[in-house]
């Protein structure tokens, strides 16, 4: 087998080993969602337990799940109602609990559910946000509104943009606390909380906020090129936990459970990431304030907070201080423009993953393409031209490379005849052949290895960013994040009968028109040069573009069209390139000899 052939393979198999290897370790996970879930029961539980406050955990003293009264179900709440969110506040402790977001669905059915962020105490799956004041100085644990506390509506009827609304509670001993919470028409709020001291005392108090989920995500996908968790910036490092590594944590006897907390000296946040949506606590910028991650294992609540510096209230003075809670979708754009607005480093709240270097570039210019042509499928094949371009002249000096190692081949073939068997005299030859010509035999390996870490890339930056989900294409692509919807176990939809279900073995074997084609065009682009004369060698490249159509089948299917896309640009370049350097392919000849019986040999 000539060189350039040898480089292919090994090149081709390099990439065939790692792939399989990230489909075998790390298949894509399971994404369907049962639509009867998508809002949460009431749960039969006559006092569920709710998240435990700060308060509960100052002196050292240890901190406790609360039992919540029967009544805080059928506390008044205050509804909520934006261009992108819908849902209410409950006064039982002003929680932001009930939250949908308008905007998106549970599936490409535009009838089905509204997704749901947040779930009131009481239902299956309790998340929601909370905020107060911890106790310091001059106050009980009385004298500061907890979880449960029963506020007032002062002002204000419903949360929209242009209508903020204020809540009011006085303590036992006359001190006055107030919530103003506003909201903008994406997914941010602003939560202004005051305190007036009535009394003729110096009290001291440090404002909080705090985001509690009881138990882990129903729909948490539990795959390693995602994370879900909690997410966290502090001073400039992003901290990444997942559900399992906070039962992990060493139990701190102030917060009364297993925690995490870090002193942040000037800017962050945290909260919890889904693969799509989050909640986040995000206190003033330039002050310091403490970061704690933690869970409670006796009531199974994973925790957030941000708790700020202790305030000084003289008697008869008033302090305030202002919190925002990102609660929403993980628009690129929206988080953006909330990170250019002062919340820092605001967009590493996308999972980017260790390629940020590549991720990034790719999505941004992956957005700006749709936004030009207004189609993510047709924007995916753009992005392809724009990534081949790139790298053309690297292409470009391989596949000359290749096109003289074709020309070299008769030399190559007198230079074995000469060196018999002795492989170092072989090998000399080749190497004064190489460098006498100018030519490197590796060439021809880099265009496909280049394509690895661009290919893991672009996966992540389907598999993760919202912009990708349900994004249509044509026919029935209507969802790029997802595999090919389309099977020939019922010939493509000709056929009366339902396609296997996704994930399934026929789904595996009975695969699409996306994957049909990825095989079909790795297949010609072997076809540019002959088959190996090595009878292992050839059947390994017969087979190999018919397991990368089986093993990619399950895929993405932005990420398939990707790679049809780039083996069709692939085998363009590289005919044209050889045929520029007086070289031309017998892309027909390769494959009728592809498809002709081998002769036998032997004697009788």
């Amino acid at each position: 087998m000539d060189d350039q052939n040898k480089n292919l393979l090994i090149a081709t198999a390099l990439s065939f080993a790692i792939i399989l290897g990230w489909f075998v370790l790390f298949p894509p996970p399971e994404t369907a969602v049962d639509p009867e879930n998508a809002l949460p029961p009431a749960s039969d539980t006559a006092s569920p337990t709710i998240a435990a406050t700060p308060e509960a955990a100052q002196d050292g003293t240890a901190a406790t799940t609360q039992s919540a009264p029967p009544e805080i179900a059928d506390a008044p709440r205050v509804p909520i109602e934006t261009e992108s969110l819908i849902g209410s506040i409950s006064l039982a402790g002003g929680r932001i609990d009930d939250l949908s977001l308008k905007n998106y669905r549970l599936t490409t059915d535009k009838n089905s559910d509204i997704v749901h962020l947040l779930n009131p105490v009481g239902s299956e799956a309790p998340y929601y946000a909370v905020f107060g004041w911890a106790p310091g100085g001059g106050l009980g644990v009385d004298d500061v509104p907890s979880v449960m506390t029963p506020w007032t509506l002062e002002s204000g009827e419903t949360l929209s943009p242009d209508s903020p609304v204020t809540l009011r509670w006085e303590s036992p001993s006359g001190i006055t606390y107030r919530r103003q919470i506003e909201v903008d028409d994406e997914y941010m709020f602003n939560i202004t909380q005051s305190i007036e001291n009535t009394t003729e005392n110096t009290l001291s108090a440090a404002p909080y906020g705090l985001i509690a989920r009881h138990g882990e995500p129903q729909d948490l996908k539990n795959f390693f090129i995602l994370h879900e968790g909690v997410v966290a910036m502090a001073d400039g490092t992003l901290s990444e936990i997942d559900y399992d590594d906070m039962t992990d944590f060493a139990v701190v006897p102030s917060q009364g459970a297993r925690a995490e907390v870090t002193q942040v000296s000037e800017n962050g946040w945290i909260g919890f990431t889904d693969h799509y949506w989050m909640t986040t606590v995000i206190p003033q910028t330039n002050t310091p304030y403490r970061q704690v991650a933690k869970y409670n294992q006796a009531s199974n609540i994973y925790q957030t907070e941000v708790v700020q510096s202790t305030l000084t209230i003289a008697p008869g003075q008033t302090q305030q201080v202002q919190t925002q809670l990102f609660a929403g979708a993980k628009e690129w754009e929206t988080i953006r423009d909330y990170q250019e607005s002062g919340v820092d480093r605001f967009i590493d709240s996308i999972d980017w993953g260790w390629f940020f270097f590549l991720t990034k570039p790719i999505f941004w210019l992956l957005h700006h393409l749709n936004q030009l042509i207004g189609n993510m499928g047709w924007s995916i094949i753009a992005l392809t031209l724009i990534i081949k371009a790139l790298l053309f002249p690297l292409a470009y000096k391989s596949y000359v490379s290749m096109a003289k190692m074709k020309e070299l081949q008769p030399e190559m073939e007198k230079i074995k005849e000469r060196a018999g068997d002795d492989r170092q005299k072989l090998q000399q030859e080749m190497m004064e052949m190489y460098k006498k010509e100018k030519v490197n035999p590796a060439s021809g390996c880099l265009p496909i290895l280049m394509q690895i870490p661009i290919f893991f890339s672009l996966y992540k930056v389907i598999f993760v960013t919202l912009e990708l989900r349900h994004a249509p294409w044509l026919g029935p692509f209507q969802d790029l994040s997802s595999p090919d919807p389309t099977s020939i176990f019922n010939f493509f939809g000709l056929f009366p009968w339902p396609a296997p279900e996704a994930g399934t073995i026929l789904a595996l074997i009975f695969i699409g028109i996306l994957p049909l084609l990825l095989g079909i065009s790795m297949w010609l682009q072997q076809k540019l040069n002959p088959a190996p004369t090595d009878p292992t060698q050839a059947m390994i490249f017969a087979w190999m573009p018919w397991v990368f159509m089986f093993m990619l089948g399950g895929f993405a299917s932005g990420l398939v069209v990707y790679w049809i896309a780039n083996n069709t640009i692939t085998f363009t370049q590289q005919y044209l390139i050889m045929r520029s350097q007086g070289y031309k392919p017998d892309v027909f000849g390769n494959i009728k000899s592809s498809v002709k019986p081998r002769a036998k040999t032997g004697k009788k």
